[in-house]
């Protein structure tokens, strides 16, 4: 069972085709997995756009990163399920 105050980061930019469908899947397995969105603009703090610039959608659980080039419905799932369970 996942717990309620469970927070997944959601590290996105404006004008991002990619983040727009990442963040409509998450709010979709956000009815099953019961977790928080903290969604962050890249271009808002330097560090994580340094960090994340060519990586972005980023979903993050705690330690754990799926970057774009890993995320898709069934990956993003796969992901909740073993961070927030």
């Amino acid at each position: 069972m996942a717990r309620d105050s469970a927070i997944v980061y959601f590290y996105t930019k404006q004008n991002c085709k990619l983040c727009e469908d990442v963040k409509q899947l998450l709010q979709i397995l956000q009815m099953d997995y019961h977790f928080s969105i903290v969604e962050q603009n890249i271009y808002q703090d330097e560090r994580l756009l340094e960090d994340y610039f060519l990586l972005i959608p980023v979903v993050r659980i705690g330690s754990r990163e799926l970057s774009a080039e890993s995320i898709s419905f069934a990956t993003l799932e796969q992901f909740l399920q073993e961070h927030l369970t």
